[in-house]
């Protein structure tokens, strides 16, 4: 009985959540009723009630998650400092005598920005604001824009320094120790924040010029779907090299400052993130964008973003305390173990069950309520844990593109011009949606793209 209950609580939050509810508040409050509901039929020990105290005061004492505002605070302190308006307008030129040249350029920019912001939804609004219209104007197929904006803004769950893998990182951390214990390992081998940065690398790397070789593929087969830009407005540009490097070298600067001393072991991913926004702020001072009012903006987005993943951690962890309360994980333990196929089948089943959660759920509740439940699973069965974690966010990646329910597609839906259909953004996104399963599969086939730097690197 006490299984089904757990599967009874799962569904129950899933509904809930559909029902337009807060993550947050779903999550914890869902949990609880069913807590209330078990201990009155005598099917949950309460006991488990008392260990939520220790898990706030965990997450209030974990060092790696205040990483997140400081990554949060730098992002959009760059993206009010309309770094990206630079970038495009300069790599527009740069790269716009030949034809496709504007759609390189924007994944380009988007590549930088996820680098920059990690941030998925920011990424696509500023592009989505910033090129679409641009693109237009220029002559582009609309469904080609809107399917490079979607896919070079989704860079920023794949392409360190991500949110996405300080937070996955945290989890799986967890969870490799916890895999570890439950086989008697009792000295655990530790994963961070920085071995996944490592692992996300080549693949983040292959995406974008998997990304780049398609707009080159249909430069060639359809040139007049992705002109370039005129002659004479390339050539009423002055002193073209000196903008390019002005756009260019700081943002560049700030990203490998912040990679660098995280990836050469001279600073936690908390403290790089504090390098971060203070170069993120000098950066705004010297391109003269800094003042109390874009402060203050900057603060209050930092706030808001880093409080609704705060209380979502809150909430996904009274959740799983009250799943596991019901035996849910041993449910879920046995039922991955007696899949055919082994741990392959079983993570072809995590796979495409996180993929579907993706139309729905962010990666933030994705990563606080799936991840913890099912990953000691899987890294018990003797999957590695950073191929792991970065197939994890390679295949949520995938899910924020695909319609219907895509987030990527709701967010350009919401800042493209009225003449943009949205059967036009759908379309436009089905070929990136192929090269990422290709991605996919081919770091299935080849875990070494993710594994082989963290490796040689750290040993």
């Amino acid at each position: 009985m006490m299984e089904y209950l757990s599967l009874f609580l799962f569904l129950g939050a899933v509904i809930v959540l559909l029902m337009g509810y807060s993550v947050a508040f779903s999550l914890a409050g869902t949990g609880l009723l069913f807590a209330g509901i078990g201990a009155l039929t005598g099917h949950f020990d309460s006991v488990f009630l008392e260990a939520i105290p220790n898990r706030l005061f965990g997450i209030m004492n974990n060092e790696v998650l205040i990483a997140v505002p400081l990554f949060v605070f730098m992002g959009v302190m760059l993206e009010k400092s309309k770094i990206a308006e630079g970038l495009l307008d300069t790599m527009s030129i740069l790269f716009g005598s030949m034809n496709g040249g504007l759609g390189i350029s924007v994944t380009i920019v988007g590549m930088l920005l996820a680098a920059s912001t990690g941030i998925v939804g920011a990424t696509v609004v500023t592009m989505g604001l910033l090129s679409l219209p641009t693109m237009l104007r220029r002559g582009y197929d609309p469904q080609i824009a809107c399917g490079v904006i979607c896919a070079s803004g989704t860079l920023g769950q794949i392409i360190p320094p991500s949110i996405v893998l300080v937070l996955l990182g945290d989890v799986i951390s967890s969870a490799y120790q916890q895999s570890q214990i439950d086989q008697g390992l009792f000295s655990p081998e530790t994963v961070t924040v920085g071995d996944l940065f490592l692992g996300a690398l080549i693949p983040g790397l292959l995406l974008v010029l998997a990304y780049t070789l398609y707009i080159v593929f249909k430069a060639i087969t359809s040139p007049s779907s992705v002109p370039a830009i005129p002659k004479t407005e390339r050539d009423a540009v002055e002193n073209l090299w000196v903008k390019v490097l002005s756009a260019l070298v700081p943002p560049i600067l700030l990203i490998g400052l912040v990679l660098g001393s995280i990836l050469g072991g001279f600073a936690t991913p908390t403290e790089a993130a504090a390098v971060g926004a203070v170069g993120a702020v000098l950066l705004s001072i010297f391109k003269r964008n800094f003042n109390m009012e874009t402060l203050t903006a900057v603060m209050r987005s930092t706030t808001q973003v880093s409080s609704m993943v705060f209380i979502i951690l809150v909430g996904a962890s009274i959740f799983s305390l009250v799943f596991r309360g019901f035996g849910g994980d041993d449910m879920v333990r046995d039922f991955l173990t007696g899949l055919p196929g082994g741990v392959w089948g079983a993570l072809a089943v995590v796979m495409l069950v996180m993929f579907l959660l993706g139309f729905f759920l962010d990666f933030i509740e994705i990563t606080f309520v799936v991840v913890p439940i099912i990953a000691p699973i899987l890294l018990t069965m003797g999957l590695d844990p950073i191929w792991l974690g970065i197939m994890i966010a390679l295949n949520l990646q995938t899910s924020f593109l695909t319609p219907p329910f895509g987030f990527a597609l709701f967010y350009l839906r919401g800042v493209a011009p009225e003449s943009i259909s949205t059967g036009q953004i759908y379309r436009g996104v089905i070929p990136f949606i192929f090269i990422q399963l290709s991605m996919l599969g081919l770091l299935a086939a080849w875990p070494s793209l993710a594994t082989w730097l963290p490796h040689l690197v750290y040993g």
